[in-house]
């Protein structure tokens, strides 16, 4: 089958791979139909390539039609249409009945101290083949998966893998009071979910990013939108009564603009050799935190900053006594796709698409086109908020195993 293969740093190639194959009597194997380039995916792409071996398929928001299940899977057979959730979760341990799938005990990649695994994601989370491909094998496939009707387009419910949970959950974690503002911070996919939803959920939404599109986007949707610069802050805090936002969303992460000298560090650590790279990864503060120090300064005392955006280093410092002083509480981490799906399927499948899920794709392209599209991703050229991938196989995957294990 034809994959999206990483390769080093900026350089990732379409291959031919192997097809995968049932490796566990609980797996499923799905052709797939739909699969999305993340924010996520840039930083394989540009910093964790230390944690990646060349020839990994990357790629964790996917969807498709089953073609063939393991003995044991008993709730789906070849043709069923599916949304698959990046994170691999057994939904019967501790944390998964809690609703925490992302810490699943069952998938923990315990060598590196991490949480569920995830698809296409690096060592740090189980090295599990990704779905930018013909072919994914879905691991524990009778919980991971959203079974979902034929009629409307895969852009109804692609975004259910991944940032369209990860932005509700941002809002959850907001706990945005009923009469309440939040400022969303970075308007990429994930941000702009996370404005709409708080917007359809009744809330004032102010929202920040310096590129036009995305905020000439997120402006159909009835938010207000602001350019980034200097004065960006002062301006925020004068519209929220001079005490700031009940709620900050930071969708942004460690790749933030701002912090050149940090910046230079995150290029030279995805130039190091591996062995050297690694330890800088874990243990230092690599993050770009101008976006989470802004969210700090914009939040009101006593108000609630939720971080949706990714962030890398464990040295990373932070204003504590700042944060202290105004008694902020903060909510982070990977989203638990399992827990919201229930809550925002209806939403999806609504005539009216009051979530806006089909004005987010910028970027349609064939399985071939990934390549270049990553290099416009990345560098937010002609307007590119989100790409989707069309992978178009035709065949049932056939050759045995060849991919890593679950």
């Amino acid at each position: 089958m034809k994959a999206l293969t990483w390769h080093g740093k900026r350089d990732v190639r379409i291959e031919q791979v192997p097809d995968p194959g049932i490796l566990e009597p609980t797996d499923a194997i799905i052709r797939v139909t739909s699969t999305a380039i993340c924010g996520s995916d840039l930083h394989l792409y540009e910093l964790l390539g230390p944690f990646i071996d060349r020839g990994d398929i990357l790629g964790h928001e996917t969807m498709g039609e089953v073609v063939e299940v393991g003995s044991a899977i008993e709730n789906l057979t070849p043709g069923d249409r599916v949304v698959i959730p990046f994170n691999i979760s057994c939904g019967t341990c501790w944390f998964c009945r809690r609703g925490l799938q992302s810490q699943c005990e069952t998938t923990q990649v315990r060598e590196y101290g991490s949480g569920a695994a995830l698809f296409g994601y690096t060592k740090l989370y189980g090295q599990v083949p990704g779905g930018q491909a013909e072919y994914l094998r879905v691991p524990l496939a009778d919980y991971n998966h959203v079974k979902v009707g034929g009629a409307l387009p895969d852009d109804r419910y692609l975004f259910l893998s991944d940032i369209l949970p990860t932005a509700w959950q941002g809002v959850e974690y907001a706990h945005i009071p009923a009469d309440g503002t939040v400022v969303v911070l970075g308007l990429g996919p994930v941000g702009q979910f996370a404005a709409r939803i708080a917007r359809f959920r009744g809330h004032r939404v102010l929202a920040v990013d310096p590129v036009p599109e995305r905020r000439a986007m997120a402006a159909r949707h009835d938010i207000e939108v602001f350019d980034l610069d200097d004065d960006t802050v002062a301006h925020l805090r004068d519209l929220t009564a001079g005490r700031g936002a009940d709620s900050v969303i930071d969708a942004v992460g460690l790749e933030a603009h701002g912090s050149p000298a940090t910046s230079l560090v995150q290029q030279a650590v995805g130039l190091l050799p591996d062995p050297l790279s690694r330890p800088m990864l874990e243990h230092a503060g690599v993050d770009r935190l101008a976006a989470l120090h802004a969210a700090i300064d914009l939040v009101r005392r006593g108000g609630t900053v939720s971080l949706s955006g990714v962030y890398a280093g464990d040295a990373d410092i932070l204003p504590m006594k700042t944060m202290f002083d105004k008694q902020i509480a903060m909510r982070m981490g990977q989203c638990n796709v399992k827990r919201w799906t229930d809550e925002i399927l209806p939403l999806v499948e609504d005539d009216t698409d009051p979530l806006g899920v089909m004005d987010l794709v910028t970027h349609r392209a064939p399985l071939d086109d990934a390549p270049d599209l990553y290099r416009t991703f990345q560098r937010k050229e002609d307007g590119c908020i989100k790409v989707v991938l069309s992978p178009g196989a035709t065949q049932p995957a056939h050759a045995p195993a060849g991919d890593g294990a679950l």
